[in-house]
């Protein structure tokens, strides 16, 4: 039996990562210490899971940005409009690389970042790969080559871990009609053969393969891909030992496939689908092992060991110990780095949790408590994970009956508005009298390190409560003014007092707790620290009157109460697992519907609810979806419902793929939607434009999650697409998300053509 990790976190325990890279952009280090601190990340990992006993340590999972990106710059599927970047006297590959994530402006360019989205139903983004017809591929980059000589220096030899070819082409979007993207794999199978090739070279003896579209509905394009791409990798390859893996949900209808393909070792992951265990048991062949996804790599919570061994001993019964390997259910990327950091929890809670390190040691734990160790040090820890197990489910800080008979008591009135939207869009527009092509921005702006340092003071006791109060003012009075200034119509406050736009609302419900380090990795240097949901969930107090009063008293322009919704708080927090996520998510809607109807009655007439993460909460197979769809659907209803028609309802959904449930966003009947647009050139609105979308409106024009600043020509050129295929008096004008990330002059300069090129586009209307 062995052990192995599929992928370790690395933005580094601290962030190191972020930090330099950071730097790096705004010219404050060079290359070559930013290439230091990223080696000493995968040093430190490499040592955590050697140290720990962990049999295959993986090398490769490491990324300056995204592990997607790395693959389209390893095999050459470099769009053409970087190739002047890399031409640039004084560029490197990695400066190349980030062009392609973040976008160019400089030296005379003017780049657009590559498209970013979601990674199946997870709140961590990759950059999409661009395929073209008769696209040709080459060997670009040597860090595959590069990290496993790193490992091997410190002494491991390790598993490389590629994107498998048909999840990396099925990952990826056509940019030209006339092709499908499977048709490039006699293309790009020359590439991956020499990339296994030097491998081998190098002394490599495992290679591990993610394919994790083997655990979706895929087409019968795909499933031949799958077994022609690995039959020839086997056929080159004899004496290579392969592991395929996959996540995220089940085999299912895909076993018998999966099962065939000429392998070694097949991961599945049992956290997510526990019973697909006897189906693959009885499909595997017998040269194939099988490795168990047992510990979570999604969650936080400790793993049960007596129900993990369950599925481990029977592997074991049915194939033999020399067939078994044990592992997290995914790359623990999606994990925090150490609980070992968490000094602040309650003891009892932090009892209940493991990161990223404590799941490696659960790992090895499960190897020899299924080996029948006499370790005396396992079988304690084993005893301790039985009381820490028993102990969460009877604890008192985890259940609340009020919660639970008030969630139980919601009807379906509670989640429907007073009239149609039609009717409310009569009453919302004598109320608010807005233009046009109405100009707004999604909520927050520039968190400057002036207000990032006013926090960390106040939470230090050097500021006092009133002093910090006092700042936060004049930073939202000022931001006010300016929005004036520019004619933006509908302004907001800044959410200046905000940390995350999740874990800002979860401070102040019941049923969360927080941690100081632990930071995930949502995109590039982006880190989110979600909150926990360990209990049931409600609002003690109103969470966001006080700034919306404020702000709505310095202007006699409105603004928007800004709120994250029930799904997005649920998604991107680590969600209890011990009832269903409907349940918890009701709880939160019940929690902001308080929320929604205190602002209308401090007089906030427009109130923005945000849901970018309900299209990433989808189940990843389609005969999921309608359940899925019902509550979540209803969740946001619940929490939107409270109000009078007067009341204009915002949601903003960003990076998702809408055309196959839009009816469901139609449904959740907020009146305006804002959804990211500009990076895939308005092709997301054709979705809203086919379904005849009712409601209003606001495709993002602007891209903020790159520095580039475009032109307002850019802009009015966007807005023109967008007048193509949904009626003017529907749309709104705004950027594609929240600018908290970016820099004051980019922001000042974006917004000031936004709002001339939203007028402009108004005037050539009226004509």
């Amino acid at each position: 039996m062995q052990t192995h990790i599929l992928g370790y976190p690395r933005i580094g325990s601290k962030r190191e990562l972020k930090k330099a890279c950071e730097q790096y952009w705004a010219g404050k280090i060079v290359l070559e210490e930013l290439l230091t601190v990223g080696r000493n990340i995968c040093n430190q990992n490499w040592n955590i899971q050697k140290e720990a006993g962990i049999d295959l340590i993986p090398c490769n999972d490491f990324s300056y940005y995204d592990q997607v990106l790395d693959m389209s710059l390893i095999v050459g599927a470099i769009p053409t409009r970087y190739h002047e970047v890399a031409l640039k006297k004084n560029n490197s590959e990695l400066d190349l690389y980030f062009a392609m994530a973040r976008g160019y402006q400089k030296d005379g360019l003017d780049i657009t970042a590559m498209e970013m989205t979601k990674w199946f139903d997870t709140n961590y983004h990759y950059i999409v790969p661009e395929f073209y017809k008769n696209q040709q591929f080459k060997l670009t980059s040597d860090k595959i080559f590069n990290e496993f000589a790193g490992a091997k220096q410190a002494g491991i030899n390790a598993k490389p871990v590629i994107i498998g070819l048909v999840s990396y082409l099925l990952l990826g979007k056509e940019k030209e009609e006339g092709f499908d993207k499977l048709d490039l794999v006699p293309n790009i199978l020359p590439v991956y053969i020499e990339i296994l090739s030097k491998l081998q070279t190098q002394g490599a003896e495992w290679i591990q393969f993610d394919e994790p579209f083997l655990a979706l509905d895929i087409t019968d394009n795909a499933k031949e891909a799958y077994l022609k791409v690995y039959s020839e990798l086997r056929k080159q390859f004899p004496k290579l030992k392969f592991i395929i893996t996959t996540y995220f949900e089940g085999l299912k209808n895909n076993a018998s496939l999966a099962a065939s393909l000429p392998t070694d070792i097949l991961h599945i992951d049992l956290v997510r689908n526990p019973e697909q265990l006897d189906e693959v048991l009885e499909s595997i062949p017998d040269n194939v092992g099988l490795s168990l996804g047992v510990v979570d790599g999604r969650n936080i919570w400790k793993n049960d060991y007596e129900k993990s061994l369950s599925f481990i001993k029977k592997t074991i019964e049915k194939l033999g110990i020399e067939r078994v390997f044990i592992a997290p259910s995914s790359s623990l990327l999606h994990s925090p780095c150490d609980l070992e950091f968490e000094t602040n929890l309650d003891p009892e809670i932090k009892n209940w949790l493991a990161f990223a390190k404590q799941k490696v040691k659960e790992v090895v734990d499960l190897k020899e408590l299924a080996s029948n160790t006499e370790n005396s040090t396992v079988l304690t820890d084993f005893e301790e994970n039985i009381k820490s197990i028993a102990s969460r489910k009877t604890s008192s800080l985890i259940h609340n009956e009020i919660v639970k008979q008030r969630a139980e008591a919601i009807t379906e009135r509670d989640s429907q508005r007073k009239n149609t939207f039609p009717v409310r869009r009569e009453e919302q527009q004598k109320v608010l009298q807005l233009p046009l092509f109405p100009t707004t921005t999604i909520g927050s702006f520039p968190q400057t390190s002036e207000v990032r340092n006013w926090r960390a003071k106040f939470k230090k006791g050097e500021l006092t409560a009133g002093e910090y109060d006092a700042l936060l003012k004049k930073e939202t009075q000022r931001t006010i003014r300016w929005q004036e200034e520019i004619g933006i119509d509908v302004l907001v406050h800044g959410e200046f007092e905000r940390n995350d736009m999740v874990e800002y609302f979860g401070e102040q419900l019941e049923g969360f707790t927080f941690t100081k380090n632990g930071w995930v990795q949502s995109y590039g240097s982006r880190c989110v620290k979600p909150p926990i949901i360990f209990g049931d969930v409600f609002r003690p107090d109103p969470m966001t009157v006080y700034w919306s009063q404020y702000a709505q008293s310095q202007t006699n322009q409105w603004v928007k109460g800004m709120l994250t919704g029930p799904v997005t708080i649920l998604q991107w927090s680590f969600v209890r697992d011990d009832q269903p996520r409907s349940e918890t998510c009701k709880q939160i809607a019940l929690a902001i519907r308080d929320e929604v109807n205190d602002l209308e009655k401090a007089g906030i007439r427009i109130i923005q609810i945000d849901e970018p993460a309900i299209r990433e909460g989808l189940p990843l197979r389609k005969s999921d979806w309608q359940n899925y769809l019902k509550w979540a659907v209803e969740a946001f209803r619940i929490s939107a419902s409270g109000v009078e028609d007067a009341t204009q309802i915002h949601t903003h959904m960003c990076y998702s793929e809408f055309n196959d449930i839009i009816k469901n966003i139609a449904d959740m009947d907020a009146d305006v939607i804002t959804i990211e647009c500009s990076r895939s050139q308005m092709e997301l609105l054709n979705a809203f434009a086919d379904f005849k979308y009712p409601n209003e409106i606001g495709p993002g024009v602007y891209d903020i999650h790159s520095p580039r600043v475009p032109s307002k020509e850019e802009m009015i050129k966007l807005l023109k697409k967008a007048q193509d295929v949904i009626p003017a008096h529907q749309l709104w004008v705004n950027p594609d998300c929240g600018l908290k990330t970016r820099h004051w002059d980019e922001t000042e300069k974006a917004l000031i053509a936004m709002v001339a090129a939203a007028k402009e586009a108004s005037l050539e209307y009226s004509v």
